[in-house]
């Protein structure tokens, strides 16, 4: 079988893979993160030449970041020009972009903060969301080479699933180390992958965890072998996304999620940790979504709370044991959905061997494989079906009702299939959508627009209309919008915001009136100092500069000797320059002004030391 680029690259040569300059696909792999400086990180995992830091999430499993490079998601409507404004801001480019989720790959200048470039982007109301490219580890964490039955099949009711459905006619993407394509249990139920890593169709286990999901997932029955994987009827699609130490980023992930939603995977399994904290990821989950697929992640081996936002694109699965017990290393919080054995579940070994396992690893591709047999049942279930009867019919552990150890309850894989087979979606009800920014008034240049949006199952775009046409649609959540107004004559505008969830149900907004009255007039560089032809010491140096506008001043900056030292969103920016450094004579201090409608004034002055 012939295997073509993850992306279309629209570049002079035709290579698969990494390009130099803005493309509308993009390619990423674990092997070139060294050509872009290797990563950052708070892990052991970190190069000793590379300093550590904070991270500035929950890390649970997370190791560190990719060095020089940022994942940015700029607001639907954002023309290319009014993007490269952004990025030159702070003298960034893109390299590439997922055109699926028109994530950009963002490379920064040499010797740039990833932490601190990505705060200030962050401040920059024309882009959607702005992450490190956080390195994660998968969530595996004992093996039991002489554990020889499983316990898990039995406990979640999978022998009662198997008389409606064995998962035959799903498609699970394991997204993972690799597997072994020669095990006895897996070969039958294989097709053809990717390797993300190195870009090319290798999808062989560098590291034995892919194997041992794989198994967990779907490793075949009736074939006087092994046991049997909960989805045994279903196909594996490897997708290697990690290294042989199990680093794996999330921008392979994103990329690899998209990647088989494209090719006709309707469950995703990832047993990595805190990919619930990642905006990419979560994009490209819905983008699978939108194809009619769902995505199932680990919660975690942390043993402790985690902060992550809950998602409605993301499954999310901690872990049990035999009792019905949360293993007591596994992460808990607000972002978990259900609970799946996870502790000495019987599996797939590299080598054709079996091993005993745990991890929320495993009780990620139970779920993931429980989801499989549910479509297997009912191919009309829609991602949001599945979800509402996964949480059900899984039985209630912990607190009534649900709680942040168990979610909604460890998965009953006979009942969710049960139910599944007889379900028919009838969902009437229209989403809610407002605009909550701008609520009137006066507005100039490129216009940020923020909504609020709800449903009872889930929106699956949003739309802005502004007098009736419309001017973006965003089909990636967090939904958020940029007008960009230079091609609107000064006048009354009206802005309106539509929701539609996948049933097609509609839901719009009130109006909000706005009016356009495109600002022309430059800032004005009200104070620098030092003043022109100073004399200064050697010793450090306070420049600051004040500017004011007929709107609002949107940025100011400073710059010595033509280069940039400081930047401060608002009127004001100051520095400390230690002139020991500098040499005998004359420098050129510089501040400059940008208002929100892109215009810019600057100022400059001479000093001598």
């Amino acid at each position: 079988m012939s295997h073509q680029c993850p992306f279309p690259i629209r570049s002079s040569d035709n290579r698969c893979g990494y390009r130099t300059g803005t493309a509308p696909g993009f390619t990423l792999s674990l092997a070139l993160v060294a050509a872009l400086g290797g990563y950052a990180g708070i892990g052991e995992a970190a190069p000793s030449a590379v300093a550590q830091a904070t991270a500035p999430v929950s890390s649970g499993a997370i190791v560190g970041w990719a060095k020089g490079r940022l994942l940015v998601g700029p607001r639907a409507g954002l023309s290319d020009q009014e993007f490269d404004k952004v990025l030159k801001s702070q003298n960034a480019r893109s390299k590439g972009r997922f055109k699926q989720t028109n994530t950009h790959v963002i490379e920064l200048p040499a010797g740039a903060d990833e932490v601190t470039t990505m705060q200030a982007l962050k401040k920059d109301r024309r882009l959607k969301y702005v992450e490190l490219d956080m390195a994660v580890m998968h969530s595996a964490i004992v093996t039991d080479p002489s554990y020889s039955s499983s316990w898990a099949l039995p406990k979640i009711q999978s022998p009662t699933a198997w008389d409606v459905a064995n998962g035959s006619g799903i498609t699970v993407a394991v997204l993972d180390s690799g597997v072994d394509s020669s095990h006895p249990d897996l070969a039958g139920n294989l097709v053809s992958g990717w390797n993300m890593v190195d870009n090319n169709s290798n999808t062989s286990d560098v590291n034995g965890h892919g194997t041992k999901v794989s198994g967990t997932t779907a490793a075949l029955a009736n074939n006087g072998t092994g046991s049997a994987g909960v989805a045994w009827g279903a196909k594996i699609m490897p997708l290697r996304i990690s290294n042989a130490d199990g680093l794996a980023y999330w921008s392979t992930i994103a990329q690899a999620i998209t990647w088989a939603a494209d090719r006709g995977a309707k469950v995703a399994n990832i047993s990595f940790d805190s990919l619930s904290a990642s905006a990419s990821v979560i994009s490209a989950a819905d983008y699978m979504r939108s194809k009619g697929g769902v995505v199932v992640v680990a919660a975690g081996n942390s043993g402790a709370l985690q902060t992550h936002p809950a998602s409605d694109s993301l499954l999310v699965a901690a872990a049990t044991d035999s009792s019905d017990n949360r293993a007591s290393w596994s992460s808990y919080g607000d972002y978990v959905d259900v609970a799946a054995p996870g502790v000495s579940i019987y599996t797939t070994a590299v080598g054709g061997g079996y091993a005993s396992v745990s991890g929320t690893s495993f009780a990620s591709p139970i779920t993931a494989a429980t989801v499989a047999l549910m479509m297997s049942a009912n191919s009309r279930l829609a991602p949001s079906d599945v979800d509402k009867i996964l949480k059900s019919t899984a039985v209630d552990r912990g607190t009534v009702g649900y709680d942040q150890y168990y979610g909604y309850g460890r998965v009953d894989a006979g009942k969710a299939v049960a139910t599944a087979r007889s379900y028919v979606a009838s969902d009437t009800q229209a989403p809610t959508i407002s605009i909550t920014s701008p609520t009137g008034g006066k507005v100039v240049g490129v216009v940020p627009v923020d909504v609020n949006y709800s449903d009872n199952v889930g929106v699956a775009r949003a739309e802005l209309y502004v007098n009736g046409s419309k001017v973006a649609t965003d089909g990636t959540s967090p939904f958020a919008f940029a007008w960009d107004t230079a091609a609107y004559g000064d006048g009354s505008y009206t802005l309106v915001a539509k929701a539609y969830d996948a049933a097609g149900n509609i839901g719009t907004s009130s109006a909000v009136a706005v009016t356009l009255g495109n600002d022309v007039t430059l800032p004005v560089i009200s104070s620098l100092n030092p003043a022109n032809g100073v004399t200064v010491s050697p010793s450090k140096q306070t420049i600051s500069a004040s500017a004011t506008d007929n709107q609002k001043v949107a940025k100011t900056s400073l710059a010595i000797d033509g280069k940039e030292v400081a930047i401060a969103y608002g009127g004001s920016v100051s520095y400390s320059w230690n002139t020991r450094k500098v040499a005998k004579g004359a420098h050129s201090i510089t501040a400059r002004a940008w208002d929100a409608a892109g215009n810019t004034t600057s100022k400059s002055a001479t000093v001598y030391k």
